[in-house]
């Protein structure tokens, strides 16, 4: 468990200890002992000592006889045999975003590897929250996986903040595509303290570029698919172009990276993200693809809603819980919507089951050795007064009573203003978008009025101020 607190001023509780060192944690497991890397010496100084060791699920091979679903024409286009499946790994494959690429991938007849610490499950327990929907451990949910459609995950589990483990899973796994979801993702998270800072910094710069040494040094072909955010941008008053802007200045044109204006430690480590990366293609040939993604909504995929065991997580929270998804789990349970400040604040949208295609299209449409691509990942745009309309609307038809409340916006950021973000890459590639509809507003709000008796309403409101955020570890709930 050493590797799943790193580089961080916080400790986990007795009790989150004891639960971190149950046997679920380590069930069917077999430990390999790395190793010593010429690059052991270089290794960060951090509060929590680093554990030399590898876990891994048994490596098993895909089904002998398993029919493999057909490729798509721009997979068959991009190399791909169904005799010899491409073998992607989904760094951060526990996650909301990443365990339903994981499943949708597999399912598509990619060979799928997951790579995660399992902290994203800590965080909860450091902070008290929980999902609105029970979700089972990573290990059950592979198995039930493998026993539903017989095709294998396989499963590594470690930092890779600790490049000892992660070049022992590249040389061990090999892959053709990393997807990388492998950060720390939320905005109130990096503004607790400074702990959490400096741990969000450190966790997501450095664990992804020891994710381009890796690739540099194990995988040279390896296309890399980072999701980045629409945050990187901020909210210019211009059009916002995908990733580069064409400006004429003193009489000399030239195509820059588009301006960055982060609005948190989360996203100006998304912003460092992207010059590494950048420049890693420039100089090493690597690929990649920067999907910069909006705001994510939605709980099932074709894949997940095969099994309650297979369910993904559902964040309500003020901390980790979206903008949609807190709105449909506050109005089941009869608590305002929480508009921060004016609600104007506008930004880009999209259904989970759309995060998982824009991946599968950027993984079948790879970019070229040497080539650092940007595409906007979202379908719409809202701001938050329209969102909360919306579910008032679709509450109503439900017989549900939604008051909206305005509450003094904890962050600082323009809560009205201009927001036209161009989009257009993945859906020249194919995308065909789940726009929000009545439908989905209902199901949305139906999934949340069923798991009801598990929201703690003490976690709804905002407990994270951008101003007040201090120095001193604290906790936020109470």
């Amino acid at each position: 468990m050493a590797n799943l607190v790193t580089n961080c001023g916080f400790s986990p509780s007795p009790a989150v200890k004891a639960h971190c060192n149950s046997p679920s944690y380590g069930h069917n497991f077999i430990r390999l002992q790395n190793s010593k890397s010429s690059t052991s010496s270089l290794n960060l100084k951090s509060s929590c000592k680093r554990s030399n060791k590898l876990y891994v699920t048994c490596a098993s091979t895909a089904v002998q006889g398993q029919t493999q679903t057909p490729l798509t024409g721009s997979q068959q286009a991009s190399g791909q045999s169904s005799s010899k499946p491409k073998k992607v790994m989904v760094i951060g494959g526990d996650g909301y975003c990443g365990w339903a690429t994981a499943l949708h991938l597999s399912n598509k007849g990619y060979e799928v590897a997951i790579v995660d610490n399992l902290v994203r499950r800590l965080f909860d327990h450091q902070l008290g929250l929980d999902s609105l929907t029970p979700i089972a451990s990573i290990q059950n949910r592979i198995r039930r996986w493998k026993s539903l459609t017989g095709k294998t995950i396989q499963l590594f589990i470690g930092d890779i903040c600790d490049f000892e483990f992660l070049s022992e899973a590249f040389k061990s796994f090999e892959p053709d595509s990393a997807v990388h979801f492998g950060e720390q993702r939320s905005a109130p998270f990096s503004m607790i303290d400074r702990s959490r800072a400096v741990y969000t910094q450190n966790n997501n710069v450095i664990g992804t570029l020891n994710v381009l040494f890796a690739m540099k040094e194990f995988s040279e072909e390896c296309h890399l698919v980072k999701l980045g955010t629409m945050g990187e941008y901020g909210t210019p008053n211009i059009d916002i172009e995908e990733g580069f802007l064409t400006i004429t200045h003193n009489g000399r044109t030239d195509t820059l990276p588009y301006p960055k204006q982060a609005s948190s430690f989360y996203h100006l480590s998304k912003v460092h993200d992207s010059h590494n990366i950048a420049f890693t293609c420039k100089a090493w040939g690597i690929r990649a693809t920067d999907l910069n993604q909006g705001v994510v909504y939605g709980i099932r995929t074709d894949e997940t809603a095969m099994h309650e065991e297979l369910s993904n997580r559902l964040d309500y929270d003020g901390i980790f819980g979206t903008a949609l998804n807190r709105f449909c789990v506050q109005a089941a349970v009869g608590h305002p919507l929480t508009v921060y400040g004016k609600g104007g604040q506008t930004r880009g949208y999209l259904d989970i089951r759309d995060t998982v295609q824009c991946v599968e299209l950027a993984i079948a449409n790879p970019a070229k050795p040497g080539e650092f691509r940007v595409f906007n990942q979202f379908t719409e745009q809202f701001s938050v007064n329209e969102l909360a309309k919306l579910v008032t609307a679709a509450g109503a038809k439900l017989g549900l009573d939604v008051q909206t409340k305005s509450v003094p916006n904890p962050r600082v950021e323009a809560e009205e203003h201009y927001y036209n973000a161009k989009h257009s890459k993945l859906s020249e590639l194919g995308l065909v978008p789940h726009l929000l509809s009545d439908s989905l507003l209902d199901s949305l709000l139906n999934f949340a009025v069923q798991y009801k008796d598990r929201v703690d309403t003490a976690q709804i409101m905002p407990s994270v101020s951008w101003k007040k955020m201090g120095a001193k570890p604290k906790t936020v709930s109470v």
